[in-house]
């Protein structure tokens, strides 16, 4: 389906990025799994290696904050694989506080990791992307940022937005680029059995006294199918994203919530 296709993915180790890898390995891409960890990404690569025999990976470990880390993995990659074909900015970060608790070092981080380490990463593959594009094997940039791009939540007002920043940016760009063979997309996914969840779950357990089940009920509970969304059904929009036919869906922002922003 993608045969040969070279697809670099960022936050690639666990949850959706992993599932998202998986999926692609399993269409014929050739992959890169850049994270900050070198250890879980190369049990990422080890796992995909004995579910997809075949599969060419490579592991570039980066921080999508650090402009130049950034710029050296892409460099290493694109050595081996030849221009990057598809971005899946997938890394992020989220951390909850009252604005009123919000100091300057936790916006910028939630800011960094989220909406500049997706700047940094286009602007890192897109000469490669352009020039492949146009020699005929067209570009995707899919950018997952949340439903938090699309809506607002209390207690993590940075994170919602930098998640707006990105939707933003992928509208923007999808103009720029829309006669160029490359598509811009944002996927937004709600509450996501993810470790950002369990993290968001142990928060919950910590500041209420709630159990974890009445904590993940309680996430749970904002999605009309009264259950979390799974990183392969994500990882299945990508696919679709990236998949021939899908030339036309350009600057579109997907929630995958199951209906909870159809109220």
């Amino acid at each position: 389906m993608l045969s040969n296709r070279h697809a670099l993915i960022t936050g690639a180790g666990t949850g959706i990025g992993a599932a998202i890898a998986l999926r692609l390995a399993q269409a014929g891409c050739r992959l890169t799994l850049c994270g900050r960890s070198h250890a879980t990404l190369q049990a990422q690569a080890e796992a995909l290696s004995a579910q997809v025999p075949d599969v060419a990976v490579l592991i570039a470990p980066m921080d999508v904050a650090d402009e130049h880390a950034v710029q050296a993995a892409v460099q290493q990659a694109q050595a081996r694989f030849g221009p990057v074909n598809i971005l899946v900015n997938n890394a992020g970060q989220a951390s909850s506080q009252p604005f009123a608790k919000t100091d300057a070092v936790l916006w910028q981080q939630m800011i960094g990791v989220n909406l500049t380490g997706t700047y940094h990463c286009i602007q890192a593959v897109l000469p490669g992307m352009l020039e492949a594009a146009k020699a005929g094997t067209p570009g995707r940039i899919v950018n997952i940022a949340s439903t938090a791009g699309l809506k607002g939540y209390a207690y993590v007002s940075a994170y919602v937005a930098a998640k707006h920043g990105v939707v933003g940016l992928t509208k923007a760009l999808a103009l720029e680029l829309a006669r160029k063979g490359v598509t811009v997309n944002a996927i937004c996914p709600g509450y996501t059995e993810t470790d950002i969840v369990c993290e968001t779950v142990q928060n919950i357990v910590g500041k209420t006294g709630k159990s974890e089940a009445e904590a993940r009920q309680a996430l749970a509970a904002s999605n009309p199918q009264q259950r979390l969304v799974q990183p392969q059904e994500v990882a299945q929009s990508v696919l679709w994203l990236c998949a021939a036919g899908s030339d036309a869906i350009n600057g579109q922002a997907i929630a995958i919530d199951g209906g909870e922003l159809a109220g």
